[in-house]
């Protein structure tokens, strides 16, 4: 009995080694942000701060608010379920999860043993000596080297794909959120351009027409031709700003084609804005900031990268057990002849099984090298996880100061224009009067142009600002119901 014992400990040791994992317990790193937004304080301060959103929504964090349910202009809900359809960099993301998919599944296949029909044959000079040639023929079912993972190595290769795979699907969910919100902030850059051509046009016809009567004074020897070149040089400057805008209105059209991913014709190329102006967009809804810590569980690109560090600390595992025993087996059974005529006959059925251990003695330290390199990826790992929740704090606390601020400009810049505008009125009656020169009437018109063109801008940066708030937040990823 005592024989029997000691014979079988080694089988109990290798048994109850099985399935055991190598890699280090995880541990996540804590994140490396302070526990608040630094700009909550300056938008309590400020009173040209935006409100809070309605309730229905204030108690939803972003990233469970649906794309569908936070813009509600329905022609950039359309331009966005084009986008998502046929944008080729989400295509290339979800065409990555699926190769990712692929590798984890053979990874999770080496787990399990490979049968396969075999047919083979051996000749050979007999052991005796005598010259004779021994054959041996066989055919049936073979399992060839599958290994036995006593110390989790095949394990931790699979753990380390399966997490590979998930962050494959986290960089999906990260390109669909910067794909919406270049989308919603081209199509608010379109509105601005159709805004501030409408002005400029406005602009320019007024000029045209102080330059006819500029130039119908100093034909005549009321003014100057100091005068006159002033005009000009306004009228001119309009023409410039409209040669801009409109080249830039053809880029931000061929920029949101591209976002797209086809040509805007047909149903898009209505949805289109034309004639439009930003402040006939459809409000956007207020998104709370929530803590910094949710970043941690809402941010697509911040589980990506721990999804990342996860896989590296599964490499560790399969790297420590490289130093470890490896134990395979290799099996068959099914019919065995000398004689190749006489294969498939009855009575000729045999089996083999031959397990092989190899123990790594000397590899001119590739085991240790890779341990090492194992190690470092960690590492870098790591360090990637901190960065990019630091990244993402910081493009949140940007978002958020944009939010705390933009509104009193925007306030700010209204007030002004409409000054320019009363000034203009001013400027224009004193002159009819002969108590002005026409140098101030251009002036004054110069400074109008100049405070609508800021107060468009603004408001485009207040609007794309609201889209960033709810990019930074991680909304936009929730599948469509």
């Amino acid at each position: 009995m005592t024989a029997f014992i000691f014979r079988s400990a080694p089988w109990a040791l290798a048994l109850a080694l099985a399935g055991c994992s190598m890699a280090p317990k995880y541990e996540r790193p804590e994140a490396p942000i302070a526990g608040d937004w630094p700009q909550l304080r300056l938008s309590r301060t400020l009173s040209g701060a935006p409100g809070s959103a309605s309730s229905a929504v204030q108690t939803v964090a972003a990233a469970d608010i649906e794309w569908q349910s936070f813009f509600s202009d329905p022609k950039l809900r359309q331009l966005i379920d084009a986008a998502l359809r046929n944008n080729r960099d989400l295509r290339i993301a979800v065409l990555n999860i699926e190769q990712a998919r692929a590798q984890f599944q053979i990874r999770r296949a080496d787990q399990f043993p490979t049968v396969g029909a075999a047919l083979t044959g051996s000749r050979q000079p007999a052991a005796s000596g005598n010259g004779s040639i021994t054959s041996v023929y066989t055919a049936g079912l073979a399992m060839t080297s599958y290994e036995l993972d006593f110390f989790g190595r095949v394990a931790s290769l699979k753990d380390a794909a399966l997490a590979q795979y998930l962050a494959t699907e986290e960089g999906r969910k990260t390109t669909q959120i910067g794909l919406i919100a270049s989308v919603a902030n081209t199509y608010l850059s379109l509105l601005a351009d159709e805004e501030l051509l409408a002005i400029t046009r406005q602009t320019l016809a007024t000029r045209e027409e102080s330059f006819k009567l500029g130039q119908l004074r100093f034909d005549n020897g009321v003014t100057s031709e100091l005068d006159l070149r002033q005009a000009e040089s306004l009228l001119e400057s309009a023409r410039i700003s409209m040669a801009q805008l409109q080249r830039q209105r053809a880029l931000d059209e061929n920029l949101l084609s591209l976002l797209i991913g086809q040509p805007l014709s047909g149903d898009l190329a209505l949805a289109v804005p034309a004639g439009m102006a930003l402040t006939s967009a459809p409000l956007m809804a207020d998104v709370p900031a929530g803590l910094p810590s949710d970043l941690l569980t809402r941010r697509p690109d911040i589980r990506q990268a721990e999804q990342q560090l996860l896989a590296a600390n599964a490499n560790i595992g399969a790297a420590r057990a490289a130093f470890f025993p490896r134990i395979s087996l290799t099996a068959s059974a099914g019919s065995v002849s000398n004689h190749l005529s006489g294969l498939f006959e009855s009575g000729t059925y045999g089996w083999t099984l031959a397990p092989q251990l190899f123990l790594p003695l000397f590899d001119a330290g590739r085991n240790r090298a890779g341990l090492e390199s194992a190690n470092v990826g960690r590492d870098i790992a790591v360090a990637q996880y901190e960065k990019a929740i630091q990244t993402a704090f910081r493009e949140v606390a940007d978002a958020l100061a944009g939010r705390a601020t933009l509104g009193e400009q925007l306030r700010a810049q209204q007030a002004q224009a409409s000054a320019e505008a009363a000034r203009l009125k001013l400027s224009d009656l004193r002159f009819q009067n002969g108590i002005a020169s026409q140098l101030d009437v251009l002036d004054a018109q110069r400074a109008l142009f100049s405070a609508q063109q800021a107060v468009t801008q603004t408001r485009l940066l207040q609007l794309q600002n609201q889209v960033t708030v709810y990019k930074t937040l991680g909304g936009g990823w929730t599948e469509p119901r």
